[in-house]
């Protein structure tokens, strides 16, 4: 099931994504993909763009190695 966000005054599409969700860059494509239109607006949303966000597969955080100073 998708989310509705909605932009607020001065919003960017990756701020609101950010702000909201806590998505990164890798998320402006399916974004775009599900508001057809979205980006004629330009690069600041009007006040209460309504944006469909899809479904997006988590990302695996990064394992991070570990060092033990007494084994």
């Amino acid at each position: 099931m998708a989310d509705m966000l909605t932009a607020r005054q001065g919003d960017t599409l990756d701020e609101l994504l950010w702000r909201e969700r806590g998505l990164g860059p890798e998320a402006l494509d399916a974004v775009l993909a599900a508001n057809p239109g979205l980006a004629d607006h330009g690069p600041i949303l009007p006040i209460g763009t309504p944006v469909t966000l899809p479904v997006i597969a988590a990302q695996a955080q990064p394992v991070r190695e570990t060092v033990q100073l007494w084994s």
